[in-house]
This record gives structure tokens, sequence and C-alpha cells, in this order.
């Protein structure tokens, strides 16, 4: 199958998956595309939102609909990494056997990963960056396609470990969840107070998503798109070549190199979902705000003025 005829029937399936997600989630479109968007470029996703906002019910419909394995994983102050990636127990031949942990899945639901320690945190730094998992001195790979979406709570302070920045940084979205409007929770009480359930279809397979995957990465991207993207990402860095005033008086870290590869990648798969065969600087800015948030840290004049990391990326672009 040409890339070009490939192109067009991802877009048509696109349309189908959301159809079919809407089936069970009331609204969160911006949501649902921007986790999407980090499956078929083949990252990790951060959902950061008060409780009772359907996380977990959305990352269990995506899951069902794309047709991938889904396990969820409790994060609490007593989680041990054994819990995460499993462990060696002997058998009745009194030899060692590797009983498997929640990681081995296509899609995890890390769920509020930020009430665990650091230690227990790190178990999963290697499942997402390598796709593989070392425990005592094996290394064993993970099942293709291969996905963590975290949630954290953002209002209780008490009894969380805030994600070290090696592992936001793994994250290629942050995607903020808000309440829904007024005509949307109407609807989410009629849908979710009768006896009826919702059944949805998978509409894709673990090959499929693999390969959707392939074929963004083949989406070729013109010289000034990238270089608008590394420029961008520059001027998140205050007293950089590109920074400007806002940026040097209330930004401590800007955004490393990750970004810009993060941006390039959830830019063409903006594109394709699109119709586009390459991305352009519209694809940069869409996917701008969700690539960065997590990786831009303010100071404390910033937090003492009430300005958002939110407020200081739009001003950029």
């Amino acid at each position: 199958m040409s890339d070009v005829v490939a192109v067009n029937e991802l877009v048509k399936k696109h349309q189908d998956l959301k159809r079919e997600i809407a089936k069970v989630i009331v609204g969160q479109e911006k949501v649902i595309d921007e986790i999407l968007l980090s499956i078929y470029a083949g990252g990790h996703a951060l959902l950061i939102g008060v409780p009772g906002l359907a996380k977990t019910l959305m990352v269990n419909t995506i899951a069902k609909v794309l047709g991938l394995e889904f396990k969820r994983i409790q994060f609490t102050p007593d989680l041990m990494p054994s819990d995460i990636l499993g462990s060696e127990i002997l058998d009745q031949n009194r030899e060692f056997k590797f009983i498997k942990g929640p990681v081995f899945a296509n899609i995890i639901l890390a769920d509020e990963i930020n009430r665990t320690p650091p230690k227990t945190q790190a178990a999963l730094l290697e499942a997402m960056q390598e796709r593989s998992v070392t425990v005592a001195g094996q290394n064993y790979n993970l099942n293709l396609p291969y996905f963590v979406l975290a949630t954290q709570n953002p209002i209780e302070q008490e009894g969380t470990y805030p994600l070290p920045e090696a592992q936001l940084d793994r994250f290629m979205f942050a995607i903020e969840l808000n309440y829904p409007s007024y005509r949307e929770e109407v609807n989410v009480v009629k849908s979710t107070t009768t006896e009826t359930v919702t059944n949805v279809n998978a509409l894709f397979n673990a090959e499929e998503i693999v390969a959707i995957q392939k074929l963004v990465r083949k989406i070729p991207v013109a010289d000034n798109v990238i270089e608008y993207a590394v420029k961008l990402v520059g001027k998140t860095r205050p007293n950089s070549e590109f920074s400007n005033e806002l940026v040097n008086q209330y930004i401590d870290w800007g955004a490393g190199p990750r970004a810009s590869q993060n941006l390039i990648l959830a830019a063409k798969a903006n594109a394709v979902i699109n119709g586009k065969f390459s991305p352009d600087i519209e694809d940069i800015k869409a996917v701008a705000l969700g690539i960065l948030r997590h990786r831009v840290i303010k100071n404390y004049k910033a937090e003492a003025e009430g300005l958002t990391i939110d407020k200081i990326i739009s001003d950029l672009l």
C-alpha cells in the first residue's frame, strides 16, 4: 500500500475512532486528539486533572477501540518497583521463574503517578525509553506498541512526590483536563445514571498501530519547519540567543532537545490525521502547548505574579 493511500485511510479511520470513543466519552475532544497523536507518534502522555473527570475511563475506552491490551497500575506510597516490573519466584522444581508485572501490556495507565516515591517512579523510566525492562540482570522486551498514560492530580500536594524532570521529559504530551461545559455535564449525567451499558468496537490492532507509527516517521518535513521548531524550543531557554525579556525574567529552565524531536514527531502525526503529506508551521503551533508545558519551569517571580506556563508559551507562539 502506498503512503498516499495509507494517509488517506488513516484520516478516515481516525474519524471513525473518534466517533466510537464519543459513544462513551462526552466532549474532551482536544484531550482525546492529543492522546491519539502521542500514540500515533510513539510517545507517552501525562494527563493532569482533578478527580472525577473520567481519566481512567477515557484511557480504558481508547485501549479498547485501538484493540490493545490494557493494564492499570494504581500508584500508592507503598508501591514497590517489583509490583510494576514483576519478580522472580522459586517454582516447585527449585528453579527461578520470572512472573511478569503489569508493565507488560500495550497501554499502561499509571494512575496518580505522583503518589509513589521516586524509586518506584524510576521503575518506569527504562520501560518508557527503551521499551524493555531489566529484572535480576535479565533484560525483557516489552510488546509493541507500548504507551504509558499517566495521570496526576494537581490539587492535593499532601502525600505526593513531584515527578523528576528526567521522568517528565519522557512524556511527549502533558495534557490538561478541564471541567466539562454545562451542556456536556448534563449529557454525562444523563448517560451515566441509567442501566444502559455502551460497548465500543475495536477498530485497530497492535500491528496496525505499529504500521501507523512507521508511516508517521516516514513523513518528510521541510527545513524551515524544523528550524521553526528548534528556534521555538530555544526561545524557552533563559538568556539564550533566541529568548525574549519575558523568558529571561520569569523562566528558570527551558525545554531540552527532546522537546524539539517531539514537536516534529507530533506535528507529523497532526499533519497525517488532517490529510496532509508534510507538516507546516501551523502543525507545530497546534501541538506546541502540550509538548512544552511540562518542560518549562517558571521561577518564584512568575509564581508571585500569577503568570502561567501556558501564558508564557502562548506569548512565544
